[in-house]
């Protein structure tokens, strides 16, 4: 019987069902996550944003309510801003006026807007101006710029150009600007949680899909080790109850096992019809052969013999075929070869043979048909009985997964150039004992049949020595 060699790790795992499963609910976990990630992260960002420039804004609406001018014409403010960062030095808040005068160059056209830088600064600025770009921004439309601050800081500036009531030719730049890192650390700090909060759902999920994916699939565990059960002919069928998606396929394969099972026993059973149909004929032909002393009657005798023994080895050989490796097949050695033991005490007692069984523990067992086991080893004891002088000695050993029956005896054994002619049908190793040539021959067909063979050595008693290995349960 082949054995069925197993599938290399990376193999198995790539043809893994559960690692399917496992794989697309984390691909989907991951992109899931991913998505929501951005989307939370871009909305936050985003609502930030927002209302740091309406913040600005609202400075920089409260700081053009408060423009005035002097008696002399100059702007002014007439009350100080009501932040309080706009009054501490370099505290990432400033505000600034800058005047922009507007006259026609002699050799240009068009005017040119020319900006007198700082004329009136927030306290924060201490001693130090805001860099503003070049371009001035037409009357009432604001601008958004990102300068350096006093501090190399990044910050976020929005300018408008004013003209007050009082004076509609002056046009006065207004600038407020904060730093950048106001928007940049709520953020930052939004995702590090974001981060954390999603990974620790995405472990939940992802250990849910585990657990889902082990749960569901544990019905297939279940029906792996049954089919285990099965082949190594603990039992017959498969048992228990399967989930409702499963249990059809259960009753199906139970199904045909039956089957398979009445398809074997059908065939035993034309079989043994047909060696009878043979064997009722035969008998009588070789009756009547007894009955005569021609050369014809000789013939017939041997020719019926012959007949029968092929007849004998054909039909074992048709049953072991049809019984190799059916699932469920599990024959006990012990009580098998002791029962054989007894009858060949019995066939040989003229003999007066010491037929002993040595290591054979009683849980060994044949993965085949007890009618095989009889067969190959009862052909094998009878063997070495014929040639035994006065010792046969039996061993059963389990060897990895392999069963191994030792038969020894103590007779003059057979040469090694001759141990494999005498494994063919019809080849005898010495004509003077009776019997047909075919016993080696059935033993040697019937162990391959099921995947094992027939070796012969030299006894420890100096005799032949058959090693039968063949697949245990």
């Amino acid at each position: 019987m082949s054995r069925v060699k197993s599938p290399s790790p990376v193999g198995k795992w790539r043809g893994s069902l559960r690692l399917r499963l496992l794989l697309g609910t984390l691909t989907w976990i991951l992109i899931t996550i991913g998505a929501t990630a951005w989307g939370l992260s871009s909305l936050f960002s985003q609502h930030v944003s927002r209302q740091f420039e309406t913040e600005l804004g609202n400075h920089l609406n409260q700081l053009a309510a408060l423009i005035a001018l002097d008696d002399v014409g100059r702007p002014m403010i007439s009350t100080p801003l009501s932040d309080p960062r706009l009054n501490r030095p370099y505290s990432g808040l400033y505000w600034q006026i800058d005047q922009v005068q507007v006259h026609d160059a002699a050799l240009e056209t068009a005017p040119t807007a020319l900006v007198e830088p700082a004329i009136l600064r927030s306290r924060s600025l201490w001693d130090t101006v805001i860099g503003v770009p070049p371009d001035v921004p037409a009357d009432g439309e604001l601008h958004s710029h990102q300068v350096e601050g006093p501090n190399g800081e990044t910050l976020h500036l929005l300018e408008r150009v004013l003209r007050p009531a009082a004076d509609p030719d002056l046009a006065l730049r207004l600038i407020i600007a904060a730093d950048q890192a106001w928007i940049a650390e709520p953020i930052a700090s939004f995702n590090k949680l974001l981060v954390i909060s999603l990974g620790i759902l995405a472990t939940g999920l992802i250990g849910a899909a585990w657990l889902q994916v082990r749960s569901g699939l544990a019905p297939l565990n279940r029906i792996g080790a049954a089919l285990a059960e099965v082949r190594d002919g603990r039992t017959s069928r498969i048992e228990g109850r399967f989930p409702t998606e499963i249990q059809p396929l259960v009753e199906e394969f139970n199904g045909v096992l039956a089957r398979n099972s009445e398809i074997v026993e059908r065939a035993r059973t034309q079989a043994g019809n047909l060696a009878h149909a043979i064997k009722t004929p035969l008998a009588v032909l070789a009756n009547a052969a007894t009955r005569e002393s021609s050369p014809l009657a000789t013939l017939v005798g041997e020719q019926v013999e012959r007949a029968r023994t092929q007849v004998d080895h054909h039909l074992a050989r048709a049953r072991a075929a049809a019984a190799a490796g059916i699932p469920g097949q599990y024959t006990t050695v012990r009580p098998v070869i002791e029962a054989l033991i007894r009858v060949m005490g019995k066939v040989h007692a003229d003999r007066k043979l010491s037929i002993t069984l040595g290591a054979c523990n009683a849980s060994l067992a044949f993965h085949g048909e007890t009618q095989d086991l009889q067969e190959m080893v009862g052909n094998l004891l009878d063997n070495a009985c014929k040639w035994a002088t006065s010792k046969v000695g039996v061993d059963a050993v389990q060897s990895e997964d392999r069963l191994v029956i030792l038969i020894d005896d103590d007779g003059p054994g057979i040469p090694d150039s001759c141990r494999a002619a005498v494994l063919e049908r019809g080849t005898r190793a010495d004509e003077q004992v009776p019997g047909s040539g075919l016993g080696l021959a059935i033993v040697s067909d019937l162990a391959s049949l099921y995947g094992g063979h027939l070796i012969l050595e030299h006894s420890k008693t100096e005799g032949l020595g058959a090693r039968l290995i063949l697949p245990s349960q």
